[in-house]
């Protein structure tokens, strides 16, 4: 899966909140400052393009919506992450958080009870 540049990401983030939308809809879910509307046009049409995105027609309109679900991108981009950072180590990785980010002791409890749930599952 191709990783997306800043502000296609920013329009997925926008398209998987709204699960649909039409540009003027993605616009408006956009941070400030907000993109021209041929912009994000143009934009959608790339990610159309590249698979990230579907479409309905009404007509001239077009209503979009995400071909890729918001998992299965972050799977791909902290791989990505994990793999040119962390030698594909998640220990390390969490470490680094830990240290950089200063997690609590009480936080790391937590995630620990995260993935000891998800594994149960």
């Amino acid at each position: 899966m191709q990783k997306l540049a800043k502000r296609e990401e920013q329009i997925m983030q926008s398209l998987w909140d709204l699960k649909k939308g039409f540009v003027k809809e993605i616009i408006e879910n956009l941070p400030e400052p907000k993109p021209h509307y041929n912009t994000v046009s143009t934009m959608v049409r790339i990610l159309e393009d590249k698979g990230f995105i579907g479409h309905v027609a009404f007509g001239k309109t077009h209503q979009y919506f995400p071909k890729i679900s918001r998992e299965e991108y972050q799977k791909t981009a902290v791989g990505d992450v994990l793999g040119k950072y962390f030698d594909n180590s998640y220990s390390k990785m969490v470490a680094y958080f830990a240290e950089e980010e200063n997690i609590s002791e009480h936080e790391l409890e937590e995630i620990l009870k995260m993935i000891k749930n998800n594994k149960k599952s």
